[in-house]
C-alpha cells in the first residue's frame, strides 16, 4: 500500500468540537421555531449543512410545502453567521490532541494532507486561519465548492485531481462520523479510519465498518505507513 493523500475531516476529527457546531445548528433552526435535540443533530453534522437542514425539516415540518429552498437558505445563513462569530472570537478553537504532530509525521513521509468539511468555505477558512494551519495542510475543500457534499466523493475527487492521483486506493480518509466513512467508501479509499474524538462512539463507528478505528489521531500514522 502506498498512500499519497490523507483526507481529514475538521470538527470532531482534527479540530476540537464540544458540540459547538451542533449548538449553532440548533440555534439557527430554533430561530425558525424548529426545536431539535443534540442527539438527533450530532449524527448529521458531517453533511453539507443545507442538506442537514433539509433532513431536519423533513423530520419536523409536517407541511411539506413549507420546506422551500428559500427557508433552507435563510436557516443556513443564520447558521453561518453563528459559526463565523464563534470561530472569529472564541478561545476554544484548538486542535485535537496530536493533530499537528500527525500532519508533520505524514508530511515527513511525503504524504499530502487534505481537509474537507460540511462547512462552507468562509467558515473553514476562518478555522484554518485561527489555527495557523495554512502551512500545515496542502489542500482544503469545503462543501460549497463542489456539487455534492459528503457522503458523495466530490470533495476528495477534487483533491485527487489537483494532485494528479488517479487511483483511489492511494487515498486514506479519516473522520469521526458515518458520513466520513461512507465518503471514503464512495471514493474507493483503501483505508477508511474512524476516530472516537467526535460525534460517534467506537460502537457507533463499528456499525459502518471502517478499515480501522482509533482513539488517538497519531495512531493513524502507523496504519497509513505500514
Amino acid at each position: 500500500m502506498s498512500i499519497k493523500l490523507v483526507v481529514f475531516d475538521m470538527a470532531g476529527t482534527t479540530v476540537r468540537d464540544d458540540d459547538f457546531v451542533a449548538e449553532a445548528f440548533m440555534k439557527a433552526m430554533n430561530n425558525y421555531h424548529y426545536a431539535l435535540t443534540l442527539e438527533e443533530v450530532n449524527p448529521i453534522m458531517g453533511y453539507k449543512k443545507p442538506v442537514a437542514i433539509r433532513m431536519m425539516l423533513e423530520k419536523h415540518e409536517p407541511d411539506r410545502e413549507k420546506i422551500t429552498d428559500s427557508l433552507i437558505t435563510a436557516i443556513h445563513d443564520d447558521f453561518v453567521q453563528e459559526m463565523l462569530a464563534f470561530y472569529r472570537s472564541s478561545d476554544k478553537i484548538t486542535p485535537l490532541p496530536n493533530a499537528e504532530k500527525t500532519f508533520a509525521a505524514l508530511h515527513d513521509k511525503g504524504i499530502k494532507i487534505g481537509m474537507n468539511t460540511g462547512f462552507s468555505r468562509d467558515i473553514a477558512d476562518i478555522i484554518i486561519e485561527r489555527l495557523n494551519w495554512q502551512d500545515k495542510i496542502d489542500i482544503l475543500v469545503a462543501s460549497d465548492e463542489v456539487e455534492h457534499g459528503r457522503p458523495y466523493p466530490d470533495m476528495t475527487k477534487k483533491m485527487m485531481e489537483q494532485f494528479h492521483i488517479t487511483n483511489p486506493e492511494d487515498v486514506a480518509k479519516v473522520g469521526d462520523t458515518e458520513v466520513d466513512i461512507n465518503e471514503g467508501k464512495n471514493v474507493g479509499c483503501s483505508l477508511i479510519i474512524g476516530v472516537t474524538t467526535g460525534a460517534f462512539s467506537r460502537e457507533e463507528l463499528e456499525s459502518y465498518k471502517p478499515t480501522a478505528i482509533v482513539d488517538d489521531l497519531y495512531e493513524i500514522v502507523d496504519l497509513i505507513t505500514a
